[in-house]
């Protein structure tokens, strides 16, 4: 197992086992970030997620949201900003996050760690961005 891949999985864990229900992600980001991760981009509905990180990159497949051929749901921001705050008040797991995304017409998403924010994409290049808080506001 490379430098990159044990970093990024401690750093996961160390977020996971401290993680709060409410704010969960913020704090998840930083963690990642303090651990050298710059990027992490998702690519819906396939569920891979590519991380950026300072000892190299690495990438992870996660189980893949639909299969087969699937028409592309058009970008809906209404949807997804519910999503996204039904998420941040703890009441979503990440998968149904990651479904609800896909349902509002999410193709990818990029995490900017070093710039705190998240731009969700359409696949016509449709965005959503939005700034999220450094944990503890420090």
């Amino acid at each position: 197992m490379s430098k990159a891949i044990e970093n990024l999985k401690a750093a996961q864990q160390r977020a996971m086992s401290n993680r709060p229900k409410v704010g969960g992600f913020p704090y998840l980001a930083d963690t990642l970030r303090r651990a050298g991760v710059t990027r992490n981009v998702w690519f819906l509905p396939a569920c891979e997620s590519l991380y950026l990180t300072e000892d190299g990159p690495v990438v992870v497949q996660g189980t893949p949201l639909v299969s087969g051929a699937v028409d592309v749901p058009s970008f809906d921001e209404h949807a997804l900003v519910k999503a996204l705050r039904i998420d941040q008040r703890g009441e979503s797991s990440f998968p149904e996050f990651l479904a609800a995304s896909w349902r509002a017409g999410v193709v990818r998403y990029d995490v900017d760690l070093m710039a705190r924010t998240v731009t969700y994409y359409g696949c016509h290049d449709e965005k959503y961005v939005e700034e999220y808080p450094v944990p503890g506001g420090q």
